[in-house]
C-alpha cells in the first residue's frame, strides 16, 4: 500500500482522474479545484504551489483514494480508506512543510478522523472541529413548497458590486478562506454560473453552481442577506440553480450544508436533495 506525492497537475490527472470520475459525488471539490487548476493555472488559489496524491493498494494498481492542497487551504481527503488516510499523514509528516503546510485538513468523516488521529500522534498538535458538513445529492427536483414572489435570473457583469459583496458577506458568516472574490465572481458569471432571485425587480438571494463535471455540478454558494430570510427566496433560488445544471447536463447535483443550521439542511431536503456524507473540517493547533 503506498502514496504517490506529487506537484504536477498533469501528472496527477493522468494517474487519478479516472478514480475522481468514477466517484464524483465523494470527489466532488477535488474534481472542480482539478478543473479550475486546468483552467486558471497554479496560481488561482495563493501563491504557493498546489500538492497532490493519490493511493494504491498495491504497486501499479488502480488509484483508490486521493487528496490535494490548494494553500492557503488544508489538504482536502477525497474518497479514501480510513488506512490510507492514516498513511497520508504520515507520509505529508515525512515530506515536510516544503511539500504541504498542514494546519488543518478536511473531508468525508471517516478519513479525516483516521488522519488527524495518526497526525496528532506524529505532530503533538492537538485538533478541534472547525466545521461539521453533510453532502446531498439530487433526488428528483421539486419546487419549494412555499414558493416566494418574484423570478430567476442569472447574474450578469451589471451585478458586479452586489454579488462581491455578498460574496464577502457569505464568507465571513460561514468563516471561509475567500482568496479572490472578484476573479471568482467574473469567473463564475461570465460561465453562467451565478443566479439570483429577484422579487419586485430587486435581487435577494444568490446561489451558485459549479461546471458540469463528470457528469456532477455542485451548488454553491447560496446567500440570502439578513433582511430577507425567511421568505422562501434560498429554497428559490437553489432551485433554479439545480434546475440549470440539470439543463447543462450534470446527471448528478450536489451541495453541502452545515450542519449546525438546521433551516437549510431543511429546505434542501424538501426541494428533493437526500444525504450522501457527512465532512469534517478539523484545525491543528500546537
Amino acid at each position: 500500500m503506498a502514496w504517490t506525492l506529487s506537484s504536477s497537475l498533469d501528472d496527477f490527472r493522468e494517474r487519478a482522474g479516472g478514480f475522481l470520475a468514477a466517484h464524483p459525488a465523494e470527489n466532488t471539490v477535488l474534481l472542480t479545484v482539478v478543473h479550475r487548476l486546468a483552467e486558471s493555472g497554479p496560481q488561482v488559489f495563493g501563491q504557493r504551489p498546489p500538492a497532490f496524491g493519490w493511493w494504491t493498494a498495491a504497486p501499479g494498481g488502480p488509484v483508490l483514494g486521493a487528496f490535494l492542497q490548494t494553500p492557503p487551504y488544508e489538504p482536502r481527503l477525497g474518497r479514501m480508506p480510513a488506512d490510507a488516510a492514516a498513511e497520508l499523514a504520515a507520509e505529508l509528516a515525512s515530506a515536510g512543510p516544503e511539500f504541504a503546510e498542514v494546519d488543518g485538513v478536511s473531508g468525508g468523516v471517516g478519513a479525516v478522523r483516521a488522519f488527524a488521529a495518526a497526525w496528532t500522534a506524529t505532530s503533538g498538535c492537538r485538533q478541534s472541529v472547525k466545521e461539521n458538513q453533510r453532502l446531498y445529492r439530487l433526488g428528483r427536483l421539486t419546487g419549494p413548497p412555499r414558493p416566494p414572489a418574484g423570478r430567476h435570473r442569472q447574474a450578469s457583469a451589471a451585478d458586479r458590486e452586489l454579488v462581491i459583496r455578498w460574496y464577502e458577506e457569505f464568507a465571513a458568516e460561514a468563516g471561509v478562506l475567500a482568496p479572490d472574490i472578484p476573479r471568482s465572481v467574473d469567473d463564475r458569471t461570465a460561465a453562467g454560473g451565478l443566479h439570483l432571485w429577484e422579487d419586485g425587480g430587486e435581487p435577494v438571494a444568490l446561489a451558485g453552481n459549479s461546471p458540469v463535471i463528470a457528469g456532477m455540478s455542485r451548488i454553491g454558494p447560496v446567500y440570502t442577506p439578513a433582511d430577507r430570510r425567511g421568505r422562501g427566496y434560498a429554497s428559490a433560488v437553489t432551485a433554479a440553480a439545480t434546475a440549470h445544471a440539470l439543463a447543462e447536463g450534470a446527471a448528478q447535483v450536489l451541495l453541502y450544508t452545515d450542519l449546525a443550521n438546521p433551516v437549510s439542511n431543511s429546505i434542501y431536503r424538501q426541494i428533493g436533495y437526500r444525504p450522501v456524507e457527512d465532512c469534517l473540517g478539523v484545525a491543528f493547533t500546537r
